[in-house]
């Protein structure tokens, strides 16, 4: 399947919320989230490039995104940032106990809030999180036990206090 003009709106409809939380989780704030998914698309846009199938699509797409946050946190320009704070009041979560771990998972180091991302929201392997992130598996496989640990206790503390 290759990716042309007509057939890029679906792809971005269906692939947008996914590259926004990637690059949210990265940099913690909307407009660089933004930023990641428009040049994501328009590197889709002029790749030309043949997808296998809907996997292979989605792990470009996935890859794409982490390599422009990388790109993006090593650029010296500065833009207005919204607090998490700020932007987590705009969201609309259905639980208080979503917006806890929303959260406390934003609140990790971004070596765990990273993994654990890509683990839990993107459904991806921990192969597929070295491939992407540059580390080893067994690097990926310590980041998601200490990033599992560290919200336990974050949300064990929490969850005491009420």
């Amino acid at each position: 399947m290759i990716i042309d003009m007509n057939s890029l709106e679906p792809v971005y409809e269906k692939y947008k919320d996914n590259i926004f939380a990637i690059g949210f989780n990265y940099f913690k704030n909307s407009i660089e989230a933004d930023d990641v998914v428009q040049e994501t698309f328009l590197k889709l846009a002029r790749s030309g490039k043949e997808f296998e199938n809907e996997e292979h699509l989605r792990n470009w797409l996935i890859r794409v995104a982490v390599n422009e946050c990388k790109r993006v946190s090593l650029s010296s320009w500065v833009k207005k940032k919204v607090s998490l704070e700020e932007y987590t009041g705009q969201i609309d979560f259905e639980t208080n106990e979503e917006s806890r771990l929303f959260t406390a998972v934003m609140s990790l180091p971004k070596k765990y809030r990273q993994v654990i991302h890509l683990y839990y929201y993107e459904d991806c392997c921990t192969a597929e999180i070295a491939d992407y992130l540059g580390i080893s598996q067994t690097a990926v496989t310590t980041r998601l036990l200490r990033g599992r640990k560290k919200l336990k206790e974050d949300l064990l503390e929490v969850w005491k206090d009420e």
